[in-house]
């Protein structure tokens, strides 16, 4: 036995299902790029306030002090010699590119690290912020014998 549809019914009824799919998959993909994004670095734009600082460090897996233990107005060199090139290559393998920045003042926030894996104390974690983005970041100790690197988690 077959049941006769009217092939306009028929053509809705795809054209139902169609749409049905492609927002299943739409929805599905849109999911799929907000799970790459969480998992990735945190954006350096929108950093506007002190908890916007605090969660950006924290996105790195660093618990800092509430209030920066200094903030300080740079001015990022026109010209810069040979002295910064170990310091540009640090900030461009997080993918920050200082010399964009030549000429230009920038805010340095610093910031008490709570739990550096060594347990080491006195470390301090800085932000360079030019317009409410992150445009450099480091993770130091200041002591004679101290270190310098990037924002990741050692």
């Amino acid at each position: 036995m077959t049941a006769k549809v009217p092939k306009r019914k028929l053509t809705w009824g795809v054209a139902a299902a169609a749409l049905l799919c492609c927002c299943a998959i739409a929805l599905n993909f849109g999911h799929a790029v907000r799970e790459v994004s969480a998992s990735g670095l945190p954006s350096p734009k929108g950093v506007k306030s002190a908890q916007d600082r605090i969660d950006y460090l924290s996105a790195y897996g660093w618990q800092v002090s509430e209030e920066p233990i200094a903030t300080q107005e740079l001015l990022i060199p026109e010209e810069m010699d040979a002295s910064y090139d170990e310091y540009l290559a640090l900030q461009a393998q997080q993918g920050f590119d200082l010399k964009k920045y030549a000429g230009k003042r920038v805010k340095r926030y610093t910031y008490e690290v709570l739990n550096y894996p060594t347990g080491e104390k006195g470390v301090q974690a800085n932000l360079l912020i030019r317009k409410n983005t992150v445009v450099g970041g480091e993770v130091l100790s200041p002591q004679l014998d101290g270190f310098l690197h990037g924002l990741a988690m050692p």
